[in-house]
């Protein structure tokens, strides 16, 4: 069988390998996982690798994610990490637990609850310092008293974002915070609190190293899953698989070529004014792969091919030495935001594997 490109293999049996790993790392701490789906564009047989690595939760931060697995059949309690308004209705049919920081979206989720018999669960994001979506600590409280009385809404716990916007490290501070949240929010409201989400892949060096995790019973993990990494230094993790996606291109140019361009240099297709450095006649390799398909410095050459540049349709390689020919495939591994782009595309195609067994998407 013929295989198109550009093309991202992906291994399920690899990430199956890593939420198992997980699960057993984080279970014997007694800490749940959500596995985020979010960049794998919500992908049923992605989702049902993690279900099938002992993960209970799925969550994602896009409906319509969460609407393809459900309709492929995916069986899990869904999460969804990221709460329009404008959703609402949609929400309360098609998800089991939402992450939430505004009252009046809260009081819409209960609206359409009770239109629909139906009771929703929430998780409120307190913010602890990333600056991202959170409820500031002091207002926590008056938060939580506004909405106890809304109908068919249950609070079931409460959460935090780090490393994301702000880049803020996980660490004994802030999770202590998130902690005494928890306890002052049950004391004073008399309730109790199932789920104390303390974060993302970015929590695995602070998992890891502290003796008390206090409250913090869950997290939410991609990066970990799909990647073998943690978030904060992007660190392989013992023992998991750090190649589960990569992404494979055609060569269509290969010749020899000045590596200083001729004429005035003025801005580029992006805007940019480009420097280069004048290393003579080089073989340059030209790969039918683009901006518009991935994100470029997202890739990592598995032969240690050096990127020169890229625009929206070509990657121009420094090929000398390698015999790089027309037709011939190159490699690439991807960190977060080439998954994130790849999977993206509908211009990649994507090629599931397990077990080396190709399985139809």
């Amino acid at each position: 069988m013929k295989l198109l490109m550009p093309r991202l293999e992906i291994s399920l049996s690899q990430i199956q390998d890593n939420a198992r790993i997980l699960t057993d790392i984080y279970g014997k701490q007694g800490i749940s996982l959500m596995g985020v789906s979010k960049a794998v564009l919500g992908s049923p047989l992605v989702a049902e690798a993690m279900i099938q690595g002992g993960v209970k939760f799925i969550a994602d931060s896009r409906l319509e994610n969460i609407q393809t697995m459900k309709a492929a059949g995916i069986l899990a309690q869904f999460v969804l990490l990221r709460t329009p308004l404008s959703q609402a209705e949609l929400i309360v049919e098609h998800v089991d637990i939402s992450l939430n920081t505004e009252i009046e979206t809260i009081k819409q989720l209960s609206y359409y609850a009770k239109a629909h018999h139906k009771y929703h669960r929430i998780i409120l994001m307190v913010e602890l310092g990333d600056l991202r979506e959170g409820i500031l600590p002091s207002d926590l409280s008056q938060f939580i008293r506004s909405i106890l009385g809304l109908s068919n809404i249950l609070l079931v716990g409460i959460g935090c974002n780090l490393a994301c916007y702000g880049g803020i490290k996980p660490d004994a501070n802030n999770m202590g915070q998130l902690s005494k949240l928890a306890n002052t929010i049950e004391q004073e409201f008399h309730i109790s609190l199932a789920i104390i989400s303390g974060g993302n892949s970015a929590n695995y060096e602070w998992c890891q190293s502290t003796q008390d995790k206090g409250r913090v019973n869950n997290l939410r993990l991609g990066e970990s899953i799909l990647l073998g990494r943690e978030s904060v230094g992007r660190t392989a993790i013992p023992g998991l698989h750090t190649k589960a996606f990569q992404i494979v291109a055609e060569v269509i140019e290969s010749k020899k070529k000045p590596s200083f361009p001729t004429g005035q240099i003025c801005q580029d297709a992006f805007g940019n004014v480009p420097i280069f450095q004048d290393q003579g006649i080089l073989q340059r390799v030209i790969i039918a792969l683009g901006r518009q398909d991935v994100l470029v410095s997202g890739l990592t050459s598995v032969t240690n091919l050096e990127i020169l540049g890229a625009s929206s349709d070509h990657i121009i390689l420094n090929g000398e030495n390698q015999g790089l020919q027309n037709g011939d495939e190159v490699t690439f591994n991807l960190d977060y935001g080439g998954l994130l782009s790849a999977m993206t595309s509908p211009f990649v195609k994507k090629h599931f594997v397990f077990r080396d067994s190709y399985i139809a998407a």
